[in-house]
């Protein structure tokens, strides 16, 4: 694919690649808690939803997350804190069991009964980029039907898998696709 080999950023232009903007999209739509985990409430709110039922603490312990259960009842009751690496262990097994549990229900939304969803793509900034190199690239919309691949490989936490289910719903732009690679923002309401 041409996109995959020009040099982005070369002249000025900003912009992230098109799946992390749907992945921060997704990930605002599945609805974290908002307290940071080096907050007491932050961390026990991690902390009861990663082990308020058998099946929450072995997704946990899948997705990382491997202390005794000893010692997450000591970080409950405020005996002691997790160590910096535990914070960031229990974030990620938090983020993965999170995005697993919501997966089912933002698919359901997304595919809205074979309607999809309308997406907005913000081209890149180009604000930096001299004239004569600017590119014209306006604001598009398009309506994504089949959202099963992107959010399976978002649910999975596979960056190449994302990327390439992403690619597959922009070809709709026909031959300016390549152009939405790079994008300031990716919208849409679910």
């Amino acid at each position: 694919m041409p996109d995959r080999n020009i040099e982005f950023g070369m002249y000025g232009a900003r912009g992230i690649k098109g799946f992390e903007a749907v992945a921060r999209r997704l990930d605002a739509l599945a609805g974290y808690v908002a307290t940071p985990v080096t907050v007491r409430r932050g961390l026990l709110a991690r902390l009861h939803y990663l082990t308020r039922t058998d099946h929450a603490r072995a997704a946990a312990r899948e997705a990382g997350l491997t202390v005794t259960d000893r010692t997450i009842k000591a970080w409950l009751q405020g005996g002691q804190g997790p160590s910096k690496r535990n914070l960031e262990k229990i974030e990620a097994a938090y983020r993965t069991v999170r995005r697993h549990n919501v997966a089912r229900h933002l698919l359901g939304r997304l595919n809205a009964a074979g309607r999809g969803t309308r997406v907005e793509i913000h081209p890149l900034n180009q604000s930096q980029v001299e004239r004569p190199r600017q590119r014209v690239v306006e604001f598009r919309t398009l309506n994504v039907r089949h959202w099963d691949r992107v959010v399976e490989a978002w649910a999975a936490g596979d960056d190449q898998a994302l990327d390439d289910a992403w690619v597959e719903q922009i070809v709709d732009l026909g031959s300016q696709w390549g152009q939405y690679e790079y994008v300031t923002n990716v919208g849409f309401a679910a």
